[in-house]
């Protein structure tokens, strides 16, 4: 059995590649990335490299030739093509080049979010579902990691109200990504979640950290807003967070589910990190 990972540079496919290379060795294991020069520089020797690059399908079609099972990690947007084109091209490639089974990393409740964030990620699993591969969605909730500036031990104020979300740390969700590749028996749909937490919930585990009292404090979006603008954050950025804050605010990435749980427990032998040990480790990098 082969497996592939494509965008295995990035954190999330370090680590993916890395729990791989321990399950099933690496010699089952290929590496798709778009510079060889930088994987070389971050992934192990002993791992096989293939240049695969969204933006070019051809170069995917050579990267997935011989493979049978791909994780199918999700671009950035903001790239030169659009992030729904490049992913149109993996899904091509691994039409052509006859994979058996593809996971991709999606959009919480993918099939019914309403935010912007969620269509390029709907639309894909449209194209997947179509293809015809045998497939696992793996609908990521939160990265603790996206929280980072709501960890350094100072108040916090927001604008998501009572919103909820499912925080986990960025490779626990690359850990669960891997259990399924290498399962024999896998479910259509994963909706990986941390334990379903309120900013109070993180203000209260971020003083455990601390070893002191974090305040915490909702605000009304265009207040929340004036504090960017004060900030000094770009007109970009304070609208991508604004639309973060809202999308907690609506519960949209409120979940409960075992599936993250369930899936590290079974293989991997342990479960999600405490959130105040999580904390540490964001802290600590």
């Amino acid at each position: 059995m082969k497996y592939g990972i494509t965008a295995a540079t990035g954190h999330f496919g370090q680590v993916a590649v890395k729990e791989l290379v321990g399950l099933v060795g690496a010699d089952n294991v290929v590496a798709i990335v778009r510079n060889l020069e930088k994987a070389k520089q971050l992934l192990s020797d002993d791992i096989e490299i293939r240049q695969g690059d969204y933006d070019d399908k051809n170069s995917l079609v050579s990267a997935f030739e011989g493979l049978d099972k791909v994780l199918f990690i999700s671009s950035q947007p903001g790239g030169k093509i659009i992030r729904l084109e490049q992913h149109t091209n993996v899904v091509d490639a691994l039409k052509e080049t006859k994979v058996d089974f593809v996971a991709y990393t999606s959009f919480p409740h993918a099939d019914q979010a309403k935010s912007a964030l969620a269509s390029d990620h709907t639309a894909t699993e449209k194209l997947i579902v179509e293809s015809g591969i045998k497939h696992s969605f793996l609908r990521n909730n939160w990265y603790l990691e996206n929280e980072a500036g709501f960890l350094n031990g100072e108040d916090i104020v927001y604008a998501a109200g009572d919103g909820k979300v499912g925080w986990a740390l960025e490779r626990e969700y690359a850990e669960g990504a891997v259990k399924v590749l290498v399962s024999d028996e896998t479910k259509d749909v994963y909706e990986f979640a941390g334990a379903s937490r309120s900013y109070a919930d993180l203000a209260k585990a971020v003083g455990e950290v601390y070893g002191k009292e974090i305040a915490v404090t909702n605000v009304a979006s265009d207040d929340y807003k004036a504090g960017l603008e004060k900030a000094g954050l770009d007109e970009n950025t304070i609208g991508f967070i604004l639309m973060i804050q809202d999308l907690i605010k609506q519960g949209e990435l409120t979940e409960e589910t075992s599936d993250l749980v369930d899936v590290l427990g079974d293989v991997l032998g342990h479960e999600l990190k405490a959130l105040p040990e999580a904390i540490k480790e964001v802290i600590g990098r």
